[in-house]
């Protein structure tokens, strides 16, 4: 990211979503601070990728606010913001994207830079640099010149992670960013999005469906239900389990991990008490 732009945080207040004449998000309110990682996590249709899409201006706010709050600055509407400055300051890398058949992997990357462009692709002297950046970051310079359609999930994934940092705001969105990846992409790709938030002063809101996932990478754990906000807080906090629970309508436990001090969940099925490992096999040299 670039170091000498002002830091901003994000913040909605009393935002109500909807789908026609149905809410399906009610008054829910969240704050994005520059450096830290807030995640959201509950159940399908619990409402966390349209409040997300809520904060980058995907989906109309029936009511509530959205504000843009630069580091030491005044806080702007987001709402009332032209798009392409609200793009300066919001990015996000959304659950599917397409493979982009015919472009490289820096084509991809530099679209990125849209916002800085304007209606005729005017010069955007920091484009360069700010790609090669991104691309850096993302440990994809080697594949800079590869075609998107040669990639693996997991390389495409970092692709358009790296077109969403090379756009070079101060608030990052992520929707299920490691749906459908391996255990080793899943695990750099949560590496690097601790190092946008620790290193780069990045404001991280994701959107996550493993709630040890959550406990581990993030700061703030926001617990969404029916719409509405369950919880929030430090993850030992927030994910309670009686709570846990009631919102996913299955018995869960928490413990913490003794060797990280993490706190760790686990769902409790018919068939939780009983196993099909042998302790007595063991694993051939």
């Amino acid at each position: 990211m670039n170091e000498q732009n002002q830091l901003s945080g994000l913040e909605a207040t009393g935002l109500v979503l909807r789908y026609g004449n149905r809410d399906v998000v009610h008054g829910a309110g969240l704050r994005l601070e520059p450096g830290r990682i807030v995640a959201l996590v509950g159940p399908n249709g619990s409402g966390k990728s349209t409040l997300l899409r809520a904060l980058a201006r995907l989906h109309d706010a029936a009511s509530g606010t959205v504000q843009v709050r630069p580091d030491g600055g005044e806080a702007a509407d987001a709402l009332m913001m032209k798009r392409s400055d609200f793009a300066r300051h919001v990015t996000l890398l959304s659950q599917s994207r397409p493979v982009p058949h015919g472009l490289s992997v820096r084509d991809v990357v530099e679209f990125g830079r849209h916002p800085y462009r304007g209606r005729w692709r005017a010069a955007d002297p920091d484009g360069p640099a700010a790609v090669e950046r991104a691309m850096e970051l993302t440990g994809i310079t080697n594949l800079s010149a590869r075609g998107g359609h040669e990639l693996s999930g997991g390389q495409l994934q970092r692709v358009w992670l790296a077109s969403c940092l090379a756009q070079d705001t101060s608030v990052l969105l992520l929707d299920e960013p490691t749906n459908h990846l391996d255990l080793r992409y899943k695990v750099e790709i949560f590496d690097l999005v601790h190092d946008l938030a620790r290193h780069h002063g990045v404001a991280i809101g994701v959107v996550l469906h493993d709630l040890d996932e959550a406990a581990a990478l993030a700061d703030h754990v926001v617990v969404l239900s029916e719409g509405r906000i369950a919880a929030a807080g430090p993850a030992d906090e927030a994910l309670d389990a009686e709570l846990l629970s009631s919102v996913y309508s299955i018995p869960i436990v928490t413990h913490t991990d003794p060797l990280t001090g993490r706190l760790r969940t686990r769902a409790v099925g018919r068939h939780s008490g009983t196993s099909t490992h042998h302790p007595e096999r063991t694993t051939c040299p």
